[in-house]
Parts: C-alpha cells; sequence; structure tokens
C-alpha cells in the first residue's frame, strides 16, 4: 500500500469503532500519524490505537464527548499538542435515534443536532488555527440527508443535511488557504449500530444496486482518497457511497 500520506497528521472523532476506527486504520496505513476521540469504549479505542501503531505510526486516544462544546475544544487541543498540528480533520462521531413525528423527544433532538451537528462546528473552529494552507475537513454524513426510505428518521437526515450545508459554505471560506472541505454520505454500511445481520437488514439492502451493505474500510477508502493529493480538485461535495442505495 502507498504511503501517500506520509508525514500527514489527522483527528479522526468518534475512532474507536466502526466506520471511525476504520478511518484511522487506513490512515495510518497510508503514512499519517493519527489521534482519535471516543466517548466510552476505551478498551475499543486502545485498539484502534494498537492498530495505528502497528503500521508504525503514532496514535492517541482522547475522550471526548461530542455534545460537550468544551469537551470538544479541549481534544483539538490535546490532539494538536500530541501531532503540533492537523493537516486532517475527520469528523466521525455520530448519534441516531429513530422516532416518528409526535414521538421524537426534545431531548433526543437536542442530542442528534449537538453531536451531529454542533460537534461538527465547534470542533472544525478550534481546529482551523491548527490546519496549515492545503489541509483537509472531512465529514462523515449520510445519504439520509437527501433519502429517507423509512419513518422515524426525520431529525437525523436533517442533521446530516445541515452538516451538508455547513461544509458548502466552509469550502467557500477556506478554499483561499486550498484547505478542502467534503462530505462522504454513506449509505447501510455494517457496523455494531447498524449489522449486515441486524433489524433493518432485510428492508435496507432490497433498496441497495449492489444487494449488500456497504463494509466500514470501504468508506475509508475515500476519505484516505480525500485526505491525499489526488483529490487536490475536489471541495464543496458530498459524495454517496452507498452501493446504489439511493438512485
Amino acid at each position: 500500500m502507498s504511503r501517500k500520506l506520509e508525514n500527514k497528521t489527522a483527528l479522526v472523532t468518534g475512532g474507536s469503532r466502526g466506520i471511525g476506527a476504520a478511518i484511522a486504520r487506513r490512515l495510518a496505513a497510508d503514512g499519517a500519524d493519527v489521534v482519535i476521540t471516543y466517548a466510552g469504549n476505551k478498551a475499543a479505542a486502545d485498539a484502534t490505537v494498537a492498530a495505528i501503531e502497528a503500521e508504525g505510526r503514532k496514535g492517541f486516544a482522547i475522550q471526548a464527548d461530542a455534545n460537550d462544546p468544551e469537551a470538544v475544544r479541549a481534544s483539538v487541543d490535546q490532539a494538536v499538542k500530541a501531532l503540533g498540528r492537523i493537516d486532517i480533520l475527520i469528523h466521525n462521531a455520530g448519534v441516531a435515534e429513530m422516532a416518528p413525528v409526535g414521538e421524537q423527544t426534545h431531548e433526543s433532538y437536542s442530542k442528534q443536532f449537538g453531536v451531529n451537528v454542533e460537534g461538527v462546528f465547534v470542533g472544525t473552529t478550534a481546529a482551523v488555527p491548527h490546519i496549515p494552507d492545503g489541509g483537509r475537513i472531512i465529514i462523515i454524513g449520510s445519504v439520509n440527508a437527501h433519502d429517507m426510505p423509512f419513518p422515524g428518521g426525520a431529525v437525523y437526515g436533517a442533521t446530516k443535511a445541515a452538516v451538508a450545508g455547513l461544509a458548502r459554505g466552509w469550502a467557500r471560506d477556506l478554499g483561499p488557504r486550498n484547505i478542502l472541505v467534503n462530505v462522504i454520505q454513506p449509505g447501510p454500511v455494517d457496523t455494531d449500530m447498524n449489522p449486515a445481520d441486524g433489524p433493518f437488514a432485510d428492508h435496507l439492502k432490497p433498496l441497495m444496486a449492489l444487494g449488500r451493505y456497504g463494509k466500514a474500510e470501504e468508506i475509508a477508502s475515500v476519505a484516505s482518497f480525500l485526505a491525499s493529493d489526488e483529490a487536490s480538485l475536489i471541495t464543496g461535495a458530498t459524495i454517496d457511497v452507498d452501493g446504489g442505495f439511493s438512485i
């Protein structure tokens, strides 16, 4: 595997499990030193750090609740202290709580917007002074930003539409510094939050042109591409990586 991210540094939020862990491992395999944040699963975070270090790269884990702005700001400061700068910022931390209108509580609404939107906003504004010209900001969104094939996902989908809007605006703001801002929008991906043999699978798989769930590593490969020089003309984009789920 090429070392196309040699000497780069990265901060991946929600990097202990699933898509975030796969991204952290892939960035390390491609040559980057990586800091991850995690909410509470220290054992999983330590396993991701061990995988990063097994690639010969520096790895660190920071506990930070993405729904706590002060914790998010502190995690950016700690990442900069560990790495010196942040070449690649990847927002992966997220939550999804499904309930139809009339049953969705304000607490759930606030939590989802707090983690999925405010956490991205706070983390980006804290990190931008530490991202050198030519850096990358990548947000893991969802095809549910524009495609909702089941009831109960209005709030979750709205949070993902919101971060896509932020990314387009930030791409304009940061374009003069050649900092590229993009969103990866996965469809169903086999993780512990939505396993390929889970309760939603029988409904979701037939909606996918490929007839299968994605793998976390398939999302990670796109993140690594966007983080590299190969993606030098891509900014403000939302890229569906969904196996044909939304066509």
